[in-house]
């Protein structure tokens, strides 16, 4: 094994990628070459780092010093520099990197601090497609442990009292699905993982399949073993081309190295693994509908029962995980049941990965233990919100989760608290909202996605998405009435308790959840014909302010309308009835002489 003083890491995930750091990873092997220090030098094409405000991230080891905001044209100074000359490049580390003289380690960095990573433990760390680095950080040690030294129904056992929760929407216990579907009757069983990811916003189990592709096959061949099963599918979406490329390599290379296939490890244990692409329903996230696609019929849901565990794809018994969920499982078959079940809250075990987005500093990946708080994430991990705004709320659960307001900030958590707040943990989107957001524009915008995404098996659902949707552009638009809102939750009531699946019976969460923590802004809406926010384009209209007004006729000049006029010594008026509200005069009046409301 070829031995390197200086490790160049640099982030290979979907968002660097987007910032041309494959352009980056180029000009830094032509540069090392050009210095002649190829054999002293790697550099290594990671997944994601975590801190994607920060992207193109380079990191240098043994430093650890964090490069962010990399460009292709800085590669020839860092070369020279640090990887020559031995001497950092400061004007490029990260800001929280630099103490006096002395440079922190990535783990220093605050984003970082409050953070513990077992999902997320390889990324970032290993070149996800080389197959060896992921051996040599105790890859495939644990379906090692499982094949030579325990029995199925003991695996199952562990992960029950491990006390692991699916992360991919209603937390329903991980070992207990295992337990049901190597209970089933059948000749042939499945193992299925959901990597369609869908929420808005979201990008945890993209983020795995792209930065650690092997702990998800080792966990499903493990799973496999556990249940009975000796074939499975992985069901990702053809939006995720370079996870599905990383899933593809890592595949092949785990038949090559015959950890895939028949008698592995020499055991005698056979399990293969095919890869599904989705057409990005967000539907096909709901277990029923994922196995009709992977069937080859349209992805609609079908009630239940019959559970997949009883009755799933081609009919047989099949177990479905999503990928943060077996992304777990390897750390708990290494470490035990008792060290996972030492993490989190009595009823949330472990650790949960967020997609923390939306009015917030860093924007990124996260995974912290369960029972941290909101302000812990916000404001210490997420380094709080831009411009010195006011929090106002954070959505949680995407489409089916719910707003939860600046008064809950201190609640732990967990999947409980979250369901009592009106909320849910979903799949993990976390989008943090500050007081420039309106709360009808948000559960409008949330509705218009779950409305569009119905495939329309169910009326509630397909009818009753379209109503209520209806009524929130209504009173965006200044026309609502106070019987709206009694409408509004009527209808949410009835779609949640008679839709067919998960995505109609979550699909009032947004409304409900606003309309519980933020009525004010609706009635404002109604009464008032105001948006408080200044957010609705209907209720709005341009002042001048004449005081304030210089008479230059920049924000005449910008009209596309030709809805302003005036003339010299005179405060220009605008005329609200040609106005389109584009907001064009207040981002160029440089006397801030136009006023929103």
């Amino acid at each position: 094994m070829e031995m390197y003083r200086s490790h160049v890491m640099i982030c290979r995930g979907t968002g660097c990628t987007s910032s041309n750091s494959e352009q980056i990873v180029k000009n830094f092997e032509e540069e090392i070459k050009k210095h002649g220090i190829e054999n002293e030098i790697t550099v290594e094409r990671t997944g994601c780092f975590g801190l994607c405000a920060l992207g193109p991230i380079v990191i240098i080891y043994p430093e650890a010093s964090f490069y962010s905001l990399v460009k292709p044209e800085d590669v020839e100074e860092i070369v020279k520099e640090h990887l020559v000359k031995g001497r950092v490049v400061k004007r490029l580390l990260y800001a929280e990197s630099v103490d006096g003289d002395t440079i922190k380690s990535i783990n220093d960095v605050e984003f970082y601090k409050k953070q513990y990573r077992i999902a997320l433990k390889n990324c970032g760390v290993i070149n996800p497609e080389d197959i060896d680095e992921y051996i040599a950080f105790d890859g495939y040690k644990a379906l090692e442990k499982v094949l030579t030294s325990m029995k199925p129904e003991e695996v199952v056992d562990t992960i029950k009292r491990s006390g692991l929760r699916g992360r991919g929407g209603g937390g329903f216990s991980t070992g207990m699905k295992w337990d049901f579907t190597a209970k089933a009757a059948g000749d042939k069983k499945y193992v299925l993982c959901n990597a369609d990811e869908g929420d808005p916003g979201a990008f945890m189990d993209r983020s795995v399949l792209e930065g650690d592709p092997h702990s998800v096959i080792e966990a499903m061949a493990i799973a496999g073993y556990a249940v009975g099963s000796n074939q499975g599918y992985i069901y990702c979406r053809a939006e995720y081309p370079i996870a599905v490329k990383r899933m593809t390599i890592a595949i092949m290379q785990a038949r090559e190295y015959g950890l895939l296939g028949k008698n592995i490890l020499g055991t005698g244990y056979e399990f293969d693994l095919e890869i599904r692409l989705g057409a990005g329903a967000f539907v096909c996230g709901e277990e029923t509908a994922l196995i009709a696609s992977i069937e080859g019929e349209r992805g609609m849901p079908r009630p239940r029962p019959p559970f997949p565990a009883i009755k799933g794809l081609f009919g047989k018994p099949t177990l479905l995980n999503n990928v943060e969920t077996y992304a777990n499982i390897c750390q708990i078959i290494l470490n035990g049941a008792e060290w996972f079940a030492s993490m989190g809250t009595e009823k949330s075990k472990g650790t949960k990965v967020f997609a923390l987005g939306g009015k917030i500093n860093n924007t990124g990946l996260v995974e912290i233990p369960m029972g941290t708080t909101m302000r812990e994430i916000v404001f210490e991990i997420g380094g709080g919100i831009p411009e010195g705004k006011k929090f106002k709320a954070a959505q949680t659960g995407g489409p089916s989760g719910g707003c939860i307001p600046a008064e809950h900030l201190d609640v732990p958590i967990d999947y409980d608290n979250l369901i009592a707040l009106g909320s849910m943990m979903g799949s993990g989107g976390l989008i943090v909202m500050d007081e420039d957001n309106c709360m009808v524009d948000i559960a409008r915008f949330f509705l218009d996605f779950t409305d569009d995404e119905s495939c329309g098996k169910c009326t509630p659902c397909r009818e009753g998405t379209k109503r209520m949707l209806e009524i929130l552009e209504k009173i965006a638009e200044g026309k609502g009435e106070m019987s709206d809102i009694d409408k509004l939750e009527n209808l949410a009531k009835n779609i949640k308790a008679s839709a067919l699946c998960g995505l109609g019976q979550t699909a009032p969460n947004p409304v409900l959840s606003t309309l519980k923590y933020f009525k004010d802004e609706y009635v404002a809406h109604i009464k008032d014909k105001k948006c408080p926010a200044g957010v609705c384009t209907a209720l709005l209209n341009y002042i001048v302010i004449d005081e304030k007004c210089k008479s230059c006729g920049i924000c005449a000049k910008q009209c596309p309308v030709n809805a302003i006029s005036g003339q010299k010594g005179v405060p220009y008026l605008i005329d609200t009835e040609k106005c389109i509200k584009c907001g064009a005069c207040l981002s160029k009046c440089p006397f801030k002489a136009i006023y929103k409301g």
